[in-house]
C-alpha cells in the first residue's frame, strides 16, 4: 500500500522491540508532543444537505440509544457548508485538520526512522490520508494535531479540529456530544498484564489489583460501571488514569499498576512492543471505532461515510491493505473479526 508507512529501509517495526523499543518511542513522543505535524488537501461536488430532518432523527436516536454504531447518516459525495469551508481555506491553511494519536504503535505513532519530521504512521493515519485525498485531492493535505484521549471531544466541540481519527469508540454517551461516521473497526476491551501475573482476565483475579486506564476512555467507564454494579471486585483499584493510553504500559513496566484495561487492538500492539506482557482472557465487550466530527457537520459525516464505503471496497489500497500492513502481525492474518459489519444508517425521511 502506498502512503507514509510504505517506505523502504529500516522500519519502526525493527526499531521498536521490547523494553528498549518502548523507551525509545516514549522519548520520541515526549520530544514531539508539542509539535503538530503539518502535511499538505482538493475535490468535489456541490449541494447543501437538508439538516432539519437529520437533526430531528439524531435527537430521537440519542434519546433511544441502544446501538450507537448504527446512528450515523447515509453516505453522500455532496459538498455542504462544512466541506466548502475546508476547501475555502487559503494557501498553507488549505488542509484537513485532524486530531490523532502519536504514540499508539501501529495505529498512530511517530516513526523515529523517518528523518527530522518523525512522520506519523499507522492504520488510523492511512485512513486520514484517504479522507484528505477524497475531499481535497491530496492525501498529504493534512494538519495533524496530537490529542490526548480525554481531549478528543473537547477538540471537536471547540473547533480545533475538523475530525478525530484516534481509535475512538462509538458509544451512547459520546453521540450526545459529537457525530460519528459508520464504524471502521471492531474491537473489545481486554486485560493486559505481565506474563508472570496471576491475573487471568476480566474476572475475580483482579481483586486487590491496581488497574490503569486512559482518562475519558470507554475502558474506565466500563470498570466504573461494573464496580458499582458488583460485577468487578470492590477491592480492585481503578483510580489510576493517564492522559494517553501508552502511559499505562509504562506504569505497568514500572510496577505501579498490576494490569491495564484497554481496547484489545491497542493492547495487542503494546504486547508486540514488550514481550514480557500479554493479553489475559478474552475481550469482554464488543466495540467499534468511528471517525468523530461536530454534531452539525452533516455533510462531512455523510462524505466520510461514503469514503469508508469506497475504502472497504478497495482491495488494493484500502482497508484490507492497511490492515495487512499494520495490524496482521498482532491481530492475525484473518481480518474478519476486526472488520465491522455492513453499516446501517439513520432514517432521515
Amino acid at each position: 500500500m502506498t502512503g507514509p508507512g510504505a517506505k523502504g529501509g529500516t522500519t519502526v517495526r525493527d526499531a521498536l522491540r521490547g523494553w528498549g523499543g518502548v523507551t525509545a518511542m516514549a522519548v520520541v513522543c515526549a520530544l514531539v508532543a508539542l509539535v503538530a505535524l503539518c502535511l499538505p488537501l482538493t475535490t468535489s461536488t456541490t449541494a447543501t444537505q437538508n439538516t432539519t430532518a437529520t437533526h430531528t432523527a439524531r435527537t430521537k436516536a440519542d434519546e433511544e440509544c441502544e446501538a450507537p454504531e448504527k446512528q450515523t447518516l447515509s453516505p453522500s459525495s455532496a459538498d455542504g457548508d462544512t466541506i466548502r469551508a475546508i476547501k475555502n481555506r487559503e494557501g498553507e491553511k488549505r488542509k484537513l485538520i485532524v486530531g490523532v494519536d502519536q504514540n499508539s504503535y501501529r495505529w498512530g505513532y511517530r516513526n523515529p526512522n523517518s528523518g527530522k519530521t518523525a512522520e506519523l504512521e499507522g492504520f488510523d493515519i492511512d485512513l486520514v490520508h484517504r479522507i484528505a485525498e477524497d475531499i481535497l485531492g491530496d492525501p498529504d493535505a493534512v494538519q495533524f494535531k496530537a490529542i490526548p484521549t480525554d481531549q478528543r471531544i473537547p477538540a471537536i466541540k471547540d473547533g480545533r479540529v475538523d475530525m478525530v481519527v484516534r481509535t475512538m469508540t462509538i458509544n451512547c454517551a459520546r453521540i450526545a456530544d459529537v457525530a460519528f461516521s459508520a464504524p471502521y473497526f471492531k474491537t473489545g476491551q481486554q486485560v493486559l498484564a505481565p506474563k508472570s501475573s496471576p491475573v487471568k482476565g476480566y474476572d475475580g483475579t483482579l481483586a486487590d489489583r491496581r488497574i490503569c486506564t486512559a482518562a475519558g476512555s470507554t475502558a474506565y467507564a466500563k470498570l466504573e460501571a461494573d464496580q458499582k454494579a458488583g460485577e468487578l471486585p470492590a477491592s480492585t483499584d481503578i483510580s489510576t488514569t493517564v492522559p494517553n493510553q501508552l502511559d499505562c504500559l509504562v506504569r505497568l513496566q514500572l510496577g505501579e499498576v498490576d494490569a491495564v484495561v484497554t481496547d484489545g487492538a491497542l493492547a495487542a500492539s503494546q504486547a508486540a512492543q514488550d514481550p514480557t506482557v500479554q493479553l489475559k482472557g478474552d475481550a469482554f465487550t464488543a466495540e467499534y471505532y468511528g471517525v468523530a466530527m461536530k454534531k452539525d457537520a452533516d455533510d462531512l459525516v455523510r462524505r466520510v461515510n461514503q469514503i469508508l464505503v469506497d475504502y472497504r471496497k478497495d482491495t488494493a489500497n484500502g482497508w484490507q491493505a492497511s490492515y495487512d500492513q499494520w495490524l496482521s502481525a498482532t491481530l492475525g492474518k484473518d481480518a474478519k473479526k476486526s472488520e465491522p459489519p455492513a453499516p446501517q444508517y439513520l432514517r432521515t425521511s
